[in-house]
């Protein structure tokens, strides 16, 4: 049963992963567009990069906690 309960969370785990990296790529795309327009308010900009960098410390959290480093 417990090992049940660990593998429900890892699975969890690796659906909010694909999220956040769903987001993550959304982020990059919405800078880009903005970059290509031209009209891109710096601000905005800085704003969605700096979420962009909050979501890949989450991401790399995640991926941490499902695949831990094992120092041999």
């Amino acid at each position: 049963m417990n090992i049940s309960a660990e593998m429900n969370e890892e699975q969890v785990l690796r659906v909010k992963l694909e999220v956040l990296r769903r987001e993550h790529r959304d982020l990059d795309e919405a800078i880009e567009a903005l970059h290509e327009r031209g009209s891109a308010d710096m601000l905005t900009i800085k704003r969605l990069k700096k979420q962009k960098l909050a979501l890949k410390d989450r991401i790399a959290q995640l991926e941490d906690r499902i695949l831990p480093d094992i120092i041999a």
